[in-house]
């Protein structure tokens, strides 16, 4: 077969409808025959579509598209005679190709119906004469194959070197399609970030740009927001896929934002619609906050008027106009506040989060050094999420915060009685968080400055203020950000591309753990109005308008941050427990948050909680200590386990371990741990009709990095893990470029599980990522050294990019890290050179990072009242808790906005006990976007 490792350029989309499933898929069977790759499917009530992708070998960024379309309405083309001369029929396009020879072979032994006929040149340029086939599709279509050069095509570059054994099973390879006047223009998409920058802006621009020329669009950079809008010329830029190389590891916004107050009068519009129009581009997706999002909207609205316009003054001609007669817009929500409502997070926010605990994990450690308060004003004009998540994941004594002021006149007297009460307990410091838009019940502001004067001329403390300002956007985004955002972007392109005239800009957000598309000016909307339900002291209201666990996480904040005592407790005598927390399994960033708010939210509904120290081992031992409110004060920034963790099971001696339970009278458990625990639970549930200590009421919350517990889609820890990962990753990725050409294998963590390879892959931005669930082969390792080959290749002399292969620890037993490493070094032929790096232990983190702290310590407090639904009151002889129910023995599972319980029983169907997970993952679709977006369509 010829060479078919050509250049293809000045690519242009093409769509073809199917009327019948049969159609639909004889005709994508046909087209990856001739090279094409299925790349996505998307689906509506009475449609689906697959798009394809034929993937340059070059340099170049337009790759061939082509969308096959099943849609019941469309009408059925009748087959066509071979007897026929089909040159006198009308093609649905030309495609020109370097291959015909062995596109003409392919036919010849399907066998499929073709004709080939010899046109003499007329260029002059020695080619005496050159070949075309005319062929249909099997819906029909017409299309004809030629060797001719299209002169529209740009001269090619020099190929790279490939081996004769990369190319010997290669496909035939198409250079060019030429469109027929019929089929949709090349879709131009633009990208903006305006008003305050937030970390994660730039993986949404990364993400767009890249899903854009995946799916066929050329793609555009819009430099300092809307002013570049407005500008035009230099301002609004062509986007090649290297072009955002580096952008995940980035903070700020590498393309720019301004304020820009022509754009807030038409005349300045006019001009950025004149711009637009001028580039071809009718698609602009706009990352931001609120403001920026309801200007984008109104520019919609007033794109007809604006062009009608431009028109009239003969800026635009009639032709230009009618070209772009619609504009797509589609918001994404860059902002650290996560103040937009409609969705659970918004870009930034997370990573903001990561700033203020970081400072107030080292404020604190100073405060108690010389047993000082401290107030840290966080940002946040109308919205109090910042100083929430921070006050749980730093356990701050106070918050104040817009939404939900301090209640009564005299909330100054309680706070401060509050406050004395922890120091009467011994605590050293005390912390309290300041939203800057903080106010009271009367609307007055609620200052850091009138809280340091509150505590040092009430209680005497030596107080600071720290306002931490602007550094709460710095820094590089979080794993959780770079992931959120490239998710979003993707699904941005998605949204315009199935935009129609009449339906209303769509948001792209997050809800329930999945992303989805909103209403953007309904979101808009339900965001001001907790500013006006502010306004008129309606604080019940503009809580219940945030994120559904707000309200929530509020009130457990509240009731794990009092100090109470047993026996000052309305519920002491009455229904008081005494709870078992105990450790199983590897060391999880988390569990001492969960231990810590087990605790104190126990002592203070009135129950005894007790610590087992060093797993079943320990509580066969005897190792039961009961645990006090200042016992765990600190604990939330501890990484680790504090009681100690080890993987045993209670089968270990069953006998022993009722035994102890029995002698310590311990009527509920709590197991903080990983897939240990959850066996741990059904070892213990099986044997209770042989043991009566087991029945009682039981909570599993999954603890572990590898996040393989089965009920829940966050285990504590995973969140954690990842973030040591990416700060690896990025150190690895920083030498490898320094070295030039290198290329490192790097792994990870995860048992049976991929989870930590393909959420780090895909925040790191990995060529590749092998997981046990697909596992290695030398196919796969032969396309992933073709393809670091090809990348190589194409980079700058002097500026190649540093690479990462991910790697999960069982993957493979045969072709281990070091052997992975080595093959790709060996067939990359001096090419590149490939390094290994095992992270190890270093996975499971130092401090917990603030998801997982806020996680740990809202499914503690969840794990609480569960335990509490499973007793029986007894005035005189108190609560209860013998029983055999299946359902008392659960897994405190996070799913999406909720913490939810489902018994170890129910969960057997769901789990592979074999593999140790689960046997459904919702991540597994990240799997794909990673691999779109690292340019590896063979491998979709």
């Amino acid at each position: 077969m010829e060479d078919s490792t050509i250049a293809l350029d000045h690519i242009a989309n093409l769509i073809l409808t199917a009327p019948s499933r049969e159609l639909y898929h004889a005709s994508i069977a046909w087209f990856e025959k001739l090279g094409f790759k299925a790349i996505m499917t998307e689906s509506s009530v009475e449609t689906t579509a697959t798009w394809m992708q034929l993937f340059s070998s070059s340099a170049s960024i337009h790759d061939t598209s082509l969308k096959i379309v099943y849609a019941p309405s469309g009408a059925k083309k009748l087959a066509v005679s071979a007897k026929m001369d089909w040159r006198s029929m009308p093609a649905v396009a030309t495609i020109t190709t370097n291959t015909l020879k062995a596109i003409e072979t392919l036919f010849a032994s399907l066998p499929w119906a073709y004709q080939r006929y010899s046109v003499p040149s007329k260029n002059g340029s020695g080619n005496s004469e050159f070949s075309v086939i005319y062929t249909h599709d099997p819906m029909n279509n017409l299309l004809i194959f030629t060797d001719k050069p299209n002169p529209f095509e740009a001269p090619k570059r020099q190929n790279q070197h490939v081996h004769d054994h990369e190319t010997a099973s290669a496909e035939p390879t198409m250079t060019s399609i030429t469109r027929s006047p019929t089929t949709s223009k090349k879709r131009k998409i633009a990208i903006l970030t305006s008003g305050g920058d937030a970390p994660g802006m730039n993986a949404a621009v990364r993400g767009v740009v890249r899903a854009a020329i995946t799916r066929g669009c050329e793609a555009y950079a819009v430099h300092e927001g809307y002013q570049g809008l407005v500008d035009g010329g230099n301002m609004i830029r062509k986007m090649g896929w290297d072009d955002v190389q580096g952008y995940l590891s980035t903070g700020g916004t590498v393309i720019g934002t301004a304020r820009c107050k022509a754009f807030r009068e038409r005349p300045g519009r006019l001009l950025a619609a004149r711009n637009l129009v001028k580039e071809g581009i009718d698609a602009l997706v706009v990352c931001g906050g609120d403001g920026s999002l309801t200007g984008a909207d109104l520019f919609r609205s007033e794109w007809p008027s604006l062009l009608e316009e431009l028109v009239k003054n003969k800026e635009l001609t009639s032709e230009e106009a009618e070209t772009h007669a619609h504009l797509n817009i589609v918001g994404l929500v860059g902002s650290i506040d996560n103040d937009m409502s409609s969705t659970d997070i918004t870009i930034g926010a997370v990573t903001c989060l990561h700033r203020i605990c970081e400072s107030i994990d080292s404020i604190s450690s100073t405060a108690s050094s010389h047993s000082r308060a401290f107030v840290v004003e966080v940002m946040g004009r109308h919205c109090g999420w910042l100083a929430l998540m921070a006050g749980i994941a730093t356990g701050a004594d106070f918050i104040f915060i817009p939404e939900r002021p301090p209640s009564g006149e005299n909330w100054r007297d309680n706070m401060c009685a509050e406050i004395k009460a922890h120091r009467d307990l011994g605590k050293r410091k005390t912390i309290v968080i300041v939203c800057e838009g903080a106010i009271d019940s009367n609307l007055n502001p609620i200052t850091s400055k009138d809280m340091m004067d509150l505590l040092t001329d009430r209680l005497h403390l030596d107080t600071r203020m720290t306002i931490l300002g602007h550094v709460q956007r710095g820094g590089k985004p979080c794993a959780y950000d770079r992931n959120l955002a490239t998710m979003q972007g993707v699904e941005a392109v998605e949204a315009v591309l199935a935009s129609k005239p009449g339906i209303p800009s769509p948001m792209i957000g997050m809800n329930e753990n999945k992303i989805t598309r909103t209403d953007l000016m309904k979101a808009v909307a339900l965001t001001g109005e907790v500013a006006k339900a502010i306004g008129r002291k309606d604080f019940i209201g503009a809580m219940e308008l945030r994120d559904p666990a707000f309200n929530q996480q509020y009130d457990q904040f509240m009731a794990i941050s009092t100090a109470t005592t047993v026996n000052e407790s309305a519920e002491a005598g009455k229904n008081s427990l005494r709870i078992g927390i105990i450790n199983v399994g590897a060391p999880a960033g988390g569990m001492n948050a969960a231990v810590r708010a087990a605790v104190r939210y126990a002592r203070n509904r009135g129950h005894v909680p007790f610590g087992i120290h060093n797993g079943f081992p320990g509580l066969m031992a005897g190792l039961v200590k009961e645990l006090k409110w200042m016992d765990v004060d600190g604990w939330i920034a501890h990484g680790g386990s504090e009681l100690g963790t080890n993987r045993d099971q209670p089968s270990l001696d069953l006998g022993m371990v009722s035994y102890q339970l029995q002698k310590f009278n311990i009527q509920s458990l709590i197991l903080v741990g990983g897939f240990e625990a959850y066996t741990a639970c059904l070892e213990m549930n099986n044997a209770r009709n042989v043991y009566p200590a087991f029945c009682m009421p039981m909570v599993h919350i999954p603890a572990t990095i590898s996040n393989n517990v089965p009920g829940t889609e966050f285990s504590l820890g995973c969140d954690t893990s990842l973030n040591a990962i990416m700060d690896a990753c990025d150190a690895i990725k920083q030498s490898a470029t320094a070295s030039r050409k290198r290329v490192f294998v790097v792994e990870v963590h995860g048992g049976k599980s991929g989870f930590l390879a393909v959420m780090s892959g895909l925040a790191v931005g990995a060529t590749s990522v092998y997981i046990p669930e697909e596992g290695i082969n030398l196919a796969r390792l032969q396309k992933d050294v073709r393809h670091l080959c090809q990348r190589y290749g194409e980079d700058a002399e002097g500026k190649s990019q540093g690479r990462v292969i991910i790697r999960s620890e069982s993957a493979s037993k045969t072709y281990t890290t070091d052997i992975v490493s080595a093959i790709i070094k060996e067939e990359g032929h001096q090419q590149f050179d490939s390094r290994t790096a095992i992270l190890g232990h270093i996975q499971q983190g130092n401090s917990p990072s603030p998801l997982d702290r806020v996680r740990a310590t809202r499914s503690a407090v969840c794990a609480i009242d569960f335990l509490e639904s499973h007793i029986e009151h007894d005035a005189t002889n108190g609560p209860t808790v013998y029983t055999k129910d299946p359902s008392s023995i659960a897994v405190a599972g996070i799913q999406g906005s909720n913490v939810s319980f489902t018994s170890v029983e129910d969960l057997l169907k769901d789990t592979d006990m074999k593999n140790r997970k689960p046997i459904q993952t919702w991540w597994m679709d990240y799997k794909r976007t990673g691999n779109l977006l690292a340019r590896r369509l063979d491998l979709l």
